[in-house]
């Protein structure tokens, strides 16, 4: 309830004044893009007789503040979301705007953004939410000077990601860097595997609250062979201790010592960042391997599709909001994003592409969200606190040896 004294006077749609004008407090994650949403409010407020007022919440803090804020006089208009699950708790307080006609209403919203984007962001078929930032899928990069000098390609199959394994570990190289000390990186391996035994169908039942689809077979599988691959020693003998926070994991991949890493997408801004020789030269990615008998789809892809703006159904300039969320989709927004480095998820990105700082790795990423069938959002922000973090807790213990797939299926169906 701190922050709800802190914005005393500035909550839901601020005071009208006489000339028709007022205020539209926005909650944004108070990280270094924001300075793409502080421009782009700065160019809203010229024309708008409606201002919008950014707040900025440190990253850290910003899910508590928020859910303090909604339940107080003091709730944002707008405001930053992950959408899906992690929205859910206010559409269901009746909080939230439904978006779903105005955007199909409107060319500039419907013909705007990738459609898998906006699908993704949604809830029961219904939208909420507007794309804001760029897309984060999780990818498999690589080492393209180890791969070179043991005569390999990136893998497309199980197979071929089996044969890596196995050379890597005889050159005593860990095949797999993975920040285990962390739980979340630990996850997109069974987002992945889920995706490509069972087909997105599986986690969407689990979204919707089916806590029973856990029991589905293709979950079993995949805890299986997340055991496999633990005990097969794919990510090496201490991930448990290494965390990706710190730069950890990422510097595995970078000296050598490590030949893959499954991660998000901003895997390569961190390699610039941290070993720009590396990112620049040797860093390679690729899609996440087709697994034998699975009926997914080899296209799909996981991660986060991208974040939202949410409009609060309390907030008093409903108009002048949804003409905000609006300009998200113009050709400056996007280009602002290409230069921050992000690579937007508006339909019109593929001609700005090439002004960024990889102009072939953002054309590669755009292109795989741009081709999936489905974008499944990753399961810690499609679902539910409740669920998403006995959820981490079960799936640590499954790498970790803790406990068995069997018990994992078990634990997570009886959460409710």
């Amino acid at each position: 309830m701190v922050m709800a004294g802190v914005l005393a006077g500035c909550g839901s749609g601020g005071d009208s004044g006489g000339d028709g004008g007022g205020t539209l407090t926005a909650y944004v994650y108070g990280d270094d893009a924001v300075k793409i949403q502080e421009a782009a409010v700065k160019e809203f407020n010229k024309t708008s007789k409606v201002k919008v007022k950014l707040i900025p919440v440190p990253g850290t803090e910003y899910v508590n503040k928020l859910r303090s804020a909604m339940g107080s006089p003091s709730a944002p208009d707008i405001f930053y979301n992950w959408g899906s699950g992690s929205i859910k708790p206010y559409r269901d307080a009746g909080q939230l705007v439904d978006l779903t006609s105005t955007v199909k209403n409107d060319a500039t919203l419907k013909d705007g953004f990738l459609p898998s984007i906006i699908e993704a962001g949604s809830l029961d078929g219904k939208i909420y939410g507007v794309p804001m930032r760029g897309m984060q899928p999780v990818m498999l990069f690589y080492s393209k000077k180890l791969f070179a000098e043991n005569k390999l390609e990136a893998p497309k199959t199980w197979e071929e990601l089996q044969h890596a394994i196995t050379t890597f570990k005889d050159k005593g190289i860990t095949p797999f860097a993975l920040g285990g000390q962390e739980k979340w990186p630990e996850l997109m391996w069974l987002e992945y595997l889920l995706d490509r035994i069972g087909g997105p169908e599986v986690f969407n039942k689990i979204q919707n609250g089916d806590s029973s689809a856990w029991g589905d077979p293709a979950v079993l599988k995949s805890a299986q062979t997340v055991k496999e691959l633990v005990d097969d020693g794919a990510f090496g003998k201490n991930f448990n201790s290494v965390d990706y926070g710190s730069g950890a994991a990422p510097t595995l991949l970078s000296k050598g010592k490590a030949a893959m890493h499954l991660m998000g997408s901003w895997e390569y801004s961190t390699q610039l960042g941290k070993a720009p020789e590396f990112a620049k030269n040797d860093l390679g990615w690729a899609n996440f391997p087709t697994v034998a008998g699975g009926v997914g789809d080899p296209a799909n892809v996981v991660g986060n599709p991208t974040n939202y703006w949410s409009i609060n159904s309390r907030t008093k300039h409903k108009d002048e909001a949804i003409a905000f969320l609006k300009t998200m989709a113009s050709k400056s927004y996007a280009q602002a994003l290409v230069d921050n480095g992000d690579v937007p998820t508006t339909s019109n990105a593929t001609s700005m592409l090439s002004g960024s700082p990889n102009p072939q790795f953002a054309k590669d990423q755009y292109d795989m969200v741009q081709k999936a069938p489905s974008f499944t959002l990753s399961w810690d922000q499609a679902l539910e606190s409740g669920v998403a973090t006995p959820m981490l807790t079960e799936i640590s213990k499954l790498f970790a040896g803790k406990s068995t797939p069997e018990q994992f299926v078990a634990a997570m169906k009886a959460v409710k």
